[in-house]
């Protein structure tokens, strides 16, 4: 039996579930659960129903059957190092887990890309066709007087924004917030300072966006909305302007909607001042995809080939991959909750995840349940800025090995089988 878990005092807690890492919250225990004090954030607290403040009963599974740990790994390393063309999706996790990833990748020749690779897209399709100007959280808390916010509002996946970039604080005396397509927020009213808007599209976001870009640009649009033409005299009148939009509300085809807006931006800049700043990156996205960059000199979506470094942002999509049955092995990784969860797919399966997946994982798959950085484990995270990666300490012991530690044993089998095969 377990001893009931007692009340703790409130400490100094960066939240891992969220691309904002807001490090200003406060965790507590209280009995059997945590919870947070003082400033909230909706998604760490909903995250955090998932774990107990006790070391985890979760154990290895081989086609659903409780093994070792030596065994999981064996039968994993046995799956991947036998794979023509393996797929290593999800990609959940921290810096460490994805310096381990990699070498893994390059030794099975795996194509990469995580859960959150279609929406990431549109940001770096754009980015590499026409370059971009971003900010940073700090530079929109201390300059932005002017912020549009396209499409939805940011407030269901970054509950914490308005306050991390110190809207109603008097670092800027007036600040406006255009919504463009997007209704208003009830929690921005009231606050000194802050005035908001909402403008309605004219025509679809693609529409609205393309005209948007044409008036900041100066050119006549005959049947432009009045509203838009409004905003387009705003943004030159402004100080500091932002755009911001978040990437995974994008319809399909959202490059081509950032691509426009970089050039809104680039307009401002030739007189006064403008940046980006693309909300994305949840779920250890921008830390795996930093990483994988600064090892490969390519993002996601690549692989090392026959022929080398490949990066094919169309062809290389997991979703279309895994229907065409265009790969024949699958290593999902995600340590920070029960989403997201792999897909079921009729092929060897490998499953290092929250303890939660394991229902999921799939009839035949390989299960290896892992610690959560900034719960069970410590870690780094890059923030979705890209301006910081933050340290995440370790709440309690959950008894779990890390990502890392579970795919440095998995490389290091893989690639003694590789060798006694070729022997």
């Amino acid at each position: 039996m377990t001893a009931p878990a007692t009340a703790s005092a409130p400490h100094p807690w960066t939240s891992p579930f969220c691309a904002l890492l807001n490090d200003d919250l406060q965790l507590v225990q209280q009995g059997d659960r945590f919870a947070l004090t003082g400033p909230g954030c909706e998604r760490a607290q909903r995250a955090l129903a998932h774990f107990r403040p006790e070391r985890s009963t979760a154990t290895p599974t081989i086609a659903g059957q409780a093994a070792t740990l030596d065994d999981a790994v064996e039968q994993a390393a046995q799956r991947l190092a036998a794979s023509r063309q393996p797929l290593f999706g999800g990609l959940a996790t921290d810096v460490d887990g994805a310096r381990a990833l990699y070498p893994l990748a390059c030794a099975t020749g795996a194509i990469y890309d995580a859960a959150g690779g279609a929406a990431q897209l549109h940001t770096l399709r754009a980015l590499q066709d026409r370059g971009a100007f971003t900010t940073t959280l700090a530079e929109v808390r201390n300059r932005a007087d002017l912020i549009v916010c396209v499409g939805a509002s940011p407030r269901e996946n970054f509950p914490g924004l308005w306050r991390r970039v110190g809207v109603g604080e008097p670092l800027v005396a007036q600040r406006e917030i255009v919504f463009l397509g997007g209704a208003t927020e009830p929690a921005l009213d009231g606050l000194a300072g802050v005035t908001q808007r909402s403008v309605a599209l004219s025509g679809d976001l693609f529409d609205s966006v393309a005209q948007l870009a044409a008036l900041v640009d100066g050119r006549r649009v005959p049947r432009a909305a009045p509203a838009l033409a409004e905003l387009a005299a705003q943004l030159h009148a402004a100080r500091y302007a932002v755009i911001a939009w978040e990437s995974s509300q994008l319809p399909e085809h959202g490059a081509l909607i950032a691509e426009a807006l970089n050039r809104v931006v680039g307009t401002l800049n030739q007189r006064s001042r403008a940046a980006l700043l693309p909300l994305s990156g949840k779920d250890g996205l921008q830390t795996v995809n930093y990483v994988f960059t600064w090892l490969s000199g390519l993002p996601l979506r690549s692989r090392v080939g026959p022929l080398g470094l490949e990066h094919e942002p169309l062809r290389f999509d997991a979703k279309r991959l895994l229907a065409e049955g265009s790969v024949d092995a699958l290593l999902w990784v995600s340590a920070f909750g029960p989403e997201p969860a792999a897909p079921s797919a009729s092929i060897p399966t490998v499953v290092l995840g929250h303890p939660a997946q394991q229902a999921g994982a799939g009839a035949d798959a390989v299960f290896i349940p892992v610690s959560t950085p900034g719960m069970g484990s410590a870690g780094h995270l890059f923030r979705f800025d890209g301006g910081v990666a933050l340290p995440l300490e370790a709440v309690y012991d959950d008894g779990l090995p890390t990502v890392a530690e579970v795919l440095q044993r998995l490389n290091a089998r893989v690639r003694t089988l590789q060798a006694g095969r070729s022997a």
